[in-house]
């Protein structure tokens, strides 16, 4: 079982920057892939970033060129930078491991492992 924990959400001002980390316990998440989702309040959950086990990244495209999602695996940690923040980037940000195939990595159902989530807010 992977365990996963987010750090590093808080409230920020429009344009700042925010780093969120993810650490994992447990077993290990070298030969998985991990991902960013994003939920805000009365949506459903959505892609934000994934970073496949052999090292490609793929984004949403309305966080393409402002976030990116990194890792350290000698920290067992993923990590979602993010850049040029704005009001509706709002919302819980959540880890998740596992091993989708690439036409699934946009789908939340297709990720076996989830942090319990952290909030980001952006104000205006």
């Amino acid at each position: 079982q992977v365990l996963l924990v987010e750090s590093g959400g808080g409230v920020v001002h429009s344009g700042d920057s925010l780093r969120l980390s993810c650490a994992a316990s447990g077993r290990t998440l070298n030969s998985r892939s991990t991902a960013w989702f994003r939920q805000a309040p009365g949506k459903e959950r959505e892609f934000v970033a994934a970073l496949r086990s052999g090292g490609t990244t793929h984004y949403a495209n309305s966080v393409k060129g402002r976030f990116i999602i990194s890792r350290d695996n000698t920290k067992d940690s993923v990590y979602l930078q993010m850049n040029s923040l704005q009001p509706d980037d709002t919302a819980v940000y959540y880890c998740a491991a596992g091993q989708p195939i690439s036409s699934t990595l946009n789908n939340p159902h297709y990720w076996s492992h989830w942090g319990q989530g952290i909030q980001v807010t952006v104000s205006s």
